[in-house]
């Protein structure tokens, strides 16, 4: 139990060290990270805690160096976030829940269109 507890508190402080640096940027850069975080928490990739706070954080990390300097923010992501953010996610592997969806949805369309996966069909 103590190591469950100290997991969720020690989460709860980076996360909150993490908001602490967020705060210190330049107006523009906090506002384009807040968007940027707000999207992947949303739309993002998903994955286990780990992978989502070292990407939290190393994208933290290129908008400070980039405050420190003076790139312009377009020049950090371009004409288009979105593209931006799944080129910068792409660089982190897959976590196994996901690999794991994955085939699972691959194998229960399979299924449902009729074509023999190889694999025992299981009741979820």
């Amino acid at each position: 139990m103590n190591k469950f507890i100290s997991k969720v508190i020690g989460e709860k402080r980076q996360w909150g060290q993490h908001k602490a640096r967020t705060r210190e940027l330049p107006a523009s850069y906090r506002t384009a990270v807040e968007a940027l975080e707000r999207y992947l928490m949303y739309a993002g990739p998903g994955g286990d805690g780990a992978r989502a706070a070292s990407m939290f954080e190393d994208l933290l990390d290129l908008f400070e160096q980039s405050a420190a300097n003076g790139t312009p923010i377009r020049e950090i992501v371009g004409e288009d976030p979105v593209e931006f953010l799944e080129a910068f996610v792409r660089n982190y592997p897959d976590g196994q829940w996901r690999i794991r969806e994955r085939e699972r949805l691959t194998n229960a369309i399979d299924r449902a269109a009729g074509e023999d996966t190889g694999k025992e069909e299981r009741a979820d």
